[in-house]
């Protein structure tokens, strides 16, 4: 939220009048006082109280702001929900162009998860999570791949060769580990360099 500049005839006054104007109670606000004011000589060159107030942006308000912005230059209509469970943050996005949000295998959506963490925690004292979803795509991810490490799995086991999947973020790779972890006759490891980074499914020896 933007600074208002207030002045009065003390800076207890001058905060008395932010927290009118910001609608707030004083643990609400922060302020910078730029003039603290004198009373001048029997009131003869007296200078006022400034300061500098805004309201506090909790984390909610700054995940809507820094979201808001980037969907205003994308010009699309973007419904924001924010629900925390112990400073996790779980955001879901609704529209009707929800498909450019997601990207090819959710590349968008990822990046906007990225940026969204970097903002909220650049000045956060403790480390917060963001995580964000549209039309549950995340959980539709998640079951694709786990059908995809399957059919790999017994194409391994009925060829007896190895198979490179196509290069996957950390979370998605994750998915793929856990899907044939207890495989009995294939085993799974990643390799290359991010943003190239894949997994590679084995028979075990």
């Amino acid at each position: 939220m933007e600074y208002i500049e207030v002045s009065a005839k003390t800076v207890d006054d001058a905060v008395t009048e932010a927290l009118i104007k910001l609608g707030a109670t004083s643990d609400q606000i922060e302020y910078e006082v730029i003039e603290k004011g004198s009373t001048g000589f029997l009131g003869i060159g007296s200078k006022a109280a400034v300061i500098k107030a805004r309201k506090k942006c909790s984390t909610e308000d700054v995940i809507r702001e820094f979201l808001g912005k980037v969907f205003d230059a994308m010009e699309l209509e973007v419904e924001i929900q924010v629900t925390n469970t112990d400073n996790n943050y779980s955001v879901e996005l609704k529209g009707d162009e929800m498909g450019v949000l997601i990207g090819k295998r959710g590349q968008t959506l990822d990046s906007l998860q990225y940026l969204t963490n970097l903002a909220v925690n650049k000045n956060s004292d403790e480390y917060v999570k963001v995580k964000i979803d549209t039309e549950d795509y995340r959980k539709r991810r998640k079951e694709t791949l786990e059908n995809l490490a399957k059919n790999i799995a017994y194409k391994v086991k009925r060829t007896k060769r190895p198979v490179s999947l196509e290069p996957m973020n950390p979370f998605e790779r994750r998915v793929i580990h856990s899907a044939l972890q207890n495989d009995k006759f294939v085993t799974t490891h990643s390799e290359g360099e991010e943003p190239y980074r894949h997994v590679v499914v084995t028979l075990k020896r």
